[in-house]
């Protein structure tokens, strides 16, 4: 989700420290040697703020609890300690102290947000929601309520809900950078992607420098098609934080989808960089490698992906068409039965079995494989097409012509069907039914007279083909 969901450090953050770190280490100093001045609350709160502004946490609890050792009934001393434990993850620990805050002074809309916020850490959204509203009911207009409600809404799934809540926000502040990260994620979410891309836009103009920003703007930009603004997207985000993987390896999508095979390589193997076992990162090394015919290296990289993973069916078909690319059936043919096995109903591997099976010359076996592909995709032409053809070698001519028929009802501008059932047909001395089929086939595709030359040349000179020729 948001890059924003888990910070609930909105009320110290927004609030500039005065010390500067020379004054909180002499503070801190002042503590150690027992000396009474720094057994002063605003001195206290302001080392607080100053360790939580850099994210020491720990210090931050420890001055914090220093501070309730003073002043144990201060409703904001409760909820700074609170504050600090959500960032530790302490997050049970954390609503003691926000609802120790909430009995003390049950007024502040503050404390309701950030107790919402840690419900909604730990995934109790109807209770964080209860908080949020209970935050709008003190405050209606909050912005920090309004927007970490609609933070919850989008972890539900409410893009709608929350959408309209974050255009309400801009209503009252029209530069509040968060809200147009988040209208940019929800647009996503909803497959606007035009209004996406506008609101990341929205959102950089103001922080030029988020590179999640630049990253979600790059795969919005690649969903639609726009690779290489995507890819300069994805350039921007790296030239702020280089040790990105994703975006690295986003890149490398675009550039592959561009057709710059070379680049989509070389961003991959950046991406390994960062993370040696990314499964996608090596198999698409392997596609890229095999898109440029080099089989050798696809298949290093699939057999990669397999010892990480042994049941990456992706990565056996692929291996297995490599092995198809180098005319070595028998191992493309386990491969592609592995990849069956483990994803039995995808069409497409027991396609390629049956293929191989084919060129093997195990006809039976193929056409098993087939009939498989017919269960899974009924309504494929190719595959009631490929079942005739080959039941037609076999001289099942009723069965071929069943399957043909099959075919050219699913697509009456299937050529080849045509072509084939002639074929059949005329095997079967149907020599008039043959020849419609055949006119139908020229008609449709005219290079097929080369393959009627080539498969029946005894035919050619025969007044009944002569005139189909000619025509």
């Amino acid at each position: 989700m948001s890059e924003f969901e888990n910070n609930n450090n909105d009320n110290m953050s927004r609030r500039n420290s005065k010390r500067s770190e020379d004054d909180v280490r002499k503070f801190r100093e002042s503590l150690k040697n027992g000396a009474k001045d720094i057994n002063n609350p605003e001195a206290l709160d302001e080392i607080i703020q100053f360790y939580f502004e850099h994210e020491k946490f720990d210090e931050a609890l420890f001055y914090a609890d220093r501070l309730l050792s003073f002043e144990p009934f201060s409703a904001d001393a409760w909820q700074k300690k609170g504050m600090i434990l959500n960032n530790l993850s302490k997050y049970n620990e954390s609503l003691d102290c926000f609802d120790k805050a909430i009995s003390m002074n049950p007024t502040d809309p503050e404390t309701h947000i950030n107790k919402g916020i840690t419900l909604d850490n730990l995934n109790r959204t109807s209770e964080a929601m209860t908080s949020f509203n209970k935050a709008l009911e003190l405050e209606p207009a909050h912005e920090d309520a309004l927007f970490h409600k609609a933070i919850t809404l989008e972890k539900l799934g409410k893009f709608e809900d929350a959408l309209s809540i974050f255009r309400y926000i801009l209503q009252i502040d029209p530069d509040f950078i968060e809200v147009w990260y988040e209208l940019g994620y929800c647009y996503d979410y909803l497959d606007k992607p035009e209004e996406s891309i506008r609101c990341y836009e929205e959102h950089l103009e103001r922080d030029p420098y988020n590179y999640n920003a630049w990253y979600n703007k790059g795969i919005v930009q690649n969903r639609i098609g726009q690779f290489a603004k995507a890819i300069t997207s994805y350039e921007f985000a790296l030239a702020i934080k280089e040790d990105f993987p994703a975006a690295w390896f986003n890149m490398g999508n675009a550039y592959a989808n561009l057709g710059k095979l070379h680049e989509a390589i070389r961003c991959y193997t950046v991406t390994l960089q960062f993370e040696p076992n990314d499964i996608s990162a090596l198999h698409n090394l392997g596609n890229a490698y095999e898109e440029l015919n080099d089989y050798e290296q696809a298949i290093k990289f699939y057999s990669t992906v397999i010892e990480i993973s042994n049941k990456h069916h992706e990565s056996y078909f692929g291996r297995g068409c490599c092995y198809d690319a180098l005319g070595k059936i028998e191992l493309a043919l386990k491969e592609y039965q592995t990849a069956a096995e483990i994803v039995p109903d995808y069409a497409e591997y027991w396609y390629a079995c049956g293929d191989s099976l084919y060129n093997l010359g195990k006809i039976d076996e193929c056409i098993e494989c087939y009939q498989k592909v017919l269960s899974l995709d009924p309504k494929d032409p190719e595959i009631w097409f490929d079942i005739g053809d080959t039941l037609f070698e076999q001289g099942k001519f009723e069965e071929a012509l069943k399957h043909l028929n099959e075919c050219i009802k699913l697509d009456p501008k299937f050529a080849p069907a045509y072509f084939s059932r002639g074929q059949v047909l005329l095997s079967m001395n149907a020599k008039e039914e043959a020849s419609n089929n055949f006119f139908i086939a020229f008609n449709l595709v005219p290079e097929i007279k080369k393959d009627f030359e080539r498969i029946f040349p005894f035919l050619i000179n025969d007044p009944f083909f002569l005139r189909l020729l000619k025509k």
